[in-house]
């Protein structure tokens, strides 16, 4: 018998503490092709996008979560959330598969959700990506910038706040997504300053294929600039 790329999981609401139902991907139907400038994956099987099922929907309540939200609900919290979330639900399950329209529904219901819930700023510019990267698959230009610029503030805040201590986000990475999502939202002076700052840390960093990659854009701006000075 032939085993399917989706299951389904049983998951509790960190909310409600309802439980609900989700689908996942068996990680043998998940092949990197390769990442994009921004580490978007580009993966072998274009039916098949983990991407999508990222967020957890409570169908109870609303909540929308991954698991990087923390269980931790600061006091008042949960009033707002019940306010802003709950009591404008209208019960609807996302428990199975999902098209790149219902991902970013989600997405953006967990951006909603997070922000409230005041998770970290690098939570929140991690979900804002992804949702710029799913835009980009249905070729929404508009949209994709809108999020890519969500995304660099927010994790502009989180370098500023250090609030990505402990997270899987590097410096180094995290220098370098703020010059990145800069230089693809036109922000050239943003992403210059930001990339100078990932190749200074060239002979510290554990990470020296991000430091190449930095040097890469930095000269693509650089060519760039003389062009347009050509012209």
């Amino acid at each position: 018998m032939e085993i399917p790329a989706y299951y389904q999981q049983s998951i509790e609401c960190i909310f409600c503490k309802q439980n609900f139902k989700t689908t996942k991907i068996r990680s043998k139907f998940i092949k990197v092709e390769h990442h994009e400038t921004d580490f978007q994956p580009i993966y072998e099987n274009k039916e098949i996008n983990p991407l999508l099922y990222n967020v957890y929907v409570c169908e109870h309540c609303g909540f929308s979560f991954t698991k990087d939200f923390t269980k931790y609900f600061a006091p008042g919290v949960n009033n707002l959330i019940k306010e802003q979330v709950t009591d404008k639900w209208v019960s609807r399950s996302f428990g199975h598969e999902r098209s790149i329209q219902k991902g970013i529904i989600t997405y953006k219901l967990a951006i909603h959700c997070g922000t409230i819930k005041k998770e970290k700023f690098v939570t929140i510019g991690g979900l804002a990506l992804r949702t710029a990267w799913l835009f980009r698959l249905i070729e929404n230009t508009a949209q994709e910038q809108r999020f890519l610029e969500i995304a660099r503030n927010r994790y502009a805040d989180s370098y500023m706040n250090d609030d990505y201590r402990g997270s899987q986000m590097s410096e180094t990475k995290m220098l370098y997504l703020i010059a990145e999502l800069s230089r693809k939202i036109e922000d050239i002076e943003y992403a210059t300053r930001y990339f100078s700052k990932v190749i200074e840390k060239q002979s510290t960093s554990l990470e020296p294929k991000i430091v190449e990659m930095a040097k890469e854009r930095w000269q693509e701006i650089r060519d760039e600039k003389q062009k347009e000075a050509l012209n």
